[in-house]
């Protein structure tokens, strides 16, 4: 199987980490996989405020970049979720149908990390290690968009050493939304203070999440509140080690 990561924007400038993580557990797991140097944004940012035009180079470049791969692996529901479903609507509204049969080839072929974990390689046990109380944030792409289900808990309750406790009203948004926190900065804040209220309530050491977005908009308020709680994206957690 030919397998290419989509690392996604907000890893490559502000969580590298994440990224490196996930190559870490692929390699773990005996899967070979590649960084196409041409990949770039997905164009949800675009798509989500409306530019549809402006999106069509984008999602152009994002089924060059991925051309001739079995599977797309992402560290994000947003990405993926953009990819299997927002490019459609770009390509059609494109009129190119070249650009359409080229989105219709790639874009079922993304997946959202935990399922090309469950679902294509079909493990739950991945080797982790991470001796720490983790409360999990299901992230609103990932839920309602590409409705992953419990495969993250799946994952996390056979990591070793780690204790996981259920996020009271785990299912509402934290409140990020991309541009949503933008242009409704106060009630964006408001839904991310419910959130880490509720992250509090567990008595976590780490909140994990499989979009950074969120946990960059959880964390920071978790962060001004001097809360000592941490924020971890699931591949970071799944690619820990005993040796570590």
């Amino acid at each position: 199987m030919k397998v290419a990561v989509q690392v996604t924007c907000i890893n490559d400038a502000m969580f590298p980490d994440t990224g490196k993580a996930v190559f870490t557990l692929l390699r773990r797991l005996g899967v070979e996989a590649d960084f196409p140097v041409a990949q770039t944004c997905c164009a949800q940012p675009m798509v989500n405020t409306g530019y549809l035009d402006e999106a069509v180079p984008v999602v152009r470049n994002f089924v060059d970049a991925f051309a001739g791969y079995d599977a797309i692996v992402t560290p994000s529901g947003s990405c993926a979720g953009s990819a299997r479903h927002q490019h459609s609507i770009v390509a059609r509204r494109s009129g190119d149908s070249r650009l359409q049969e080229a989105v219709a080839e790639t874009s079922p072929k993304v997946y959202e990390l935990t399922e090309f974990l469950v679902d294509v390689l079909g493990v739950t046990d991945v080797g982790a290690y991470f001796p720490h109380r983790v409360t999990y944030h299901p992230t609103c792409h990932s839920l309602r968009m590409l409705g992953v289900g419990d495969r993250p808990l799946r994952l996390l309750r056979e990591v070793r050493g780690l204790d996981l406790v259920e996020l009271p009203a785990a299912d509402e948004c934290c409140g990020f939304g991309g541009t949503f926190a933008v242009k409704n900065a106060e009630t964006s804040t408001a839904m991310g203070a419910d959130k880490a209220r509720h992250v509090l309530d567990t008595g976590a050491e780490v909140l994990v999440a499989g979009d950074n977005s969120c946990l960059l908009h959880i964390g920071g308020l978790l962060s001004r509140q001097r809360t000592g709680v941490r924020v971890m994206h699931l591949a970071e957690v799944l690619a820990g080690t005993e040796d570590a």
